[in-house]
Parts: structure tokens; sequence; C-alpha cells
């Protein structure tokens, strides 16, 4: 192996590594940036949520899959996002994806926006929040009809009120 061959290994490593360390809350970043309609101190969202809510929603790390409640729920009613209670889901767009996170083939209208996320080093649609920014999960292309989109969405992201559904 030549030297230019170890630097390049090198350097694809270091980008993996830190990819791998956001995916699961060890990124910097304080949600999305930008202006939102609710906006607090890092220090309030500390305050607000569980170490593990924070991680998530403040931090755009990940939760283990299978572990929320939240992914076999099967009750009617509305998915809010666990940091500031705006609606983001309806149970009536819920679906089981297999994959372990509660999973939606689309949003409540005006509960989320996406961004482009390159943390794995590709590019991957961020889905957030669009009152606070808090960080929700991905959205992807290999759904179930009628949009055939999957909000792949970290369950301690999200509160759940029973009741009537929005969609």
């Amino acid at each position: 192996m030549t030297r230019r061959e170890i630097l390049a290994a090198g350097t694809v490593f270091a980008g993996l590594a830190a990819g791998f360390g956001s995916l699961f809350g060890g990124g910097q970043a304080q949600g999305k940036e930008g202006k939102f309609p609710l906006s607090l101190s890092d220090e309030e969202w500390k305050k607000r949520l569980t170490p593990e809510q924070y991680a998530v929603l403040r931090q755009e790390g990940t939760e283990r899959p299978f572990t929320s409640p939240l992914n076999h729920n099967k009750e009617a009613g509305l998915y809010t996002c666990a940091g500031c209670d705006h609606p983001v889901y309806s149970s009536a767009t819920k679906f089981d994806s297999g994959t372990g996170w509660p999973s939606f083939w689309e949003a409540v209208a005006g509960g989320v926006g996406t961004s482009s996320d390159y943390k794995l080093l590709y590019p991957r649609t961020e889905v957030h929040c669009a009152n606070c920014g808090g960080h929700l999960g991905h959205v992807f292309d290999d759904g179930p009809k009628p949009t055939g989109m999957r909000h792949c969405i970290n369950g301690v992201a999200l509160s759940f009120k029973a009741g009537p559904t929005a969609s």
C-alpha cells in the first residue's frame, strides 16, 4: 500500500467515525439552524427534555431501534414533537416498516420541515419539527402508497395524544 492510499483510507475512516459519532448523539448541532416560532436557549432545552430527548431533538442523535413503545402503538391519535408539543404525525398515516422506529407515510400539514443531511457521507433527507427545529428523524422514498415515502422517526422525539386524528 502506498503512502497516498494509506492517507486516503485514513481520511475515509475519520469521516466515517465522525458520521457514526453524530448518528448516536455525538454531534454538536443544536437542533436545526434557522428561525422557528419556538426558540429556547441550550440550558432551557436541557431543563425541558430528558437526556435521551435532548440527544435526539437538539443534537441530532438516533435512539436504538426497537426501543420505543410508540413503535408498536396502534391507538388512534396524534403524535406531537416531544420538545414543544407541535402536531407532527397522525396515527392514520403510521405503518410498521420493520425498521425499529415509528414510521409514517405523511406528516401533518405544516408539522415538519426537511433539510439535507450528509452525516453518513451520502445525502439523506432530515425531518425536523416546524415549530422548534428539533430533529425527528429522516424520510426515505421506500414507503407505502399513497405517497411512497417512509418518515422514519425517533420515538423519543415524539409524544402521543390519543383521540381524533388529523392527516
